[in-house]
């Protein structure tokens, strides 16, 4: 069973949203991606915060949608 609270490492993150590292660290640097956090040198997100993070850019999706769709 998954934890909320678990916390993921940027590669973690990586991997579960099927992205490169690489993508990760460019949405950190400009203030697109999950929160995040040190702990003390090393990159941390917490779980609960990366699906917070999903929620939102499904309603910004579905909201984008709407907007072109006519009568939407």
């Amino acid at each position: 069973m998954e934890r909320l609270d678990e916390l993921l490492s940027p590669q973690d993150l990586a991997g579960y949203l099927d992205v490169p590292v690489k993508t990760v660290y460019g949405w950190r640097h400009r203030g697109l991606g999950p929160a995040g956090f040190r702990v003390g040198r090393h990159l941390r997100y917490r779980r609960s915060d990366v699906e917070e993070w999903i929620s939102a850019q499904l309603e910004y999706s579905a909201s984008d949608l709407r907007a072109v769709r006519p009568g939407g």
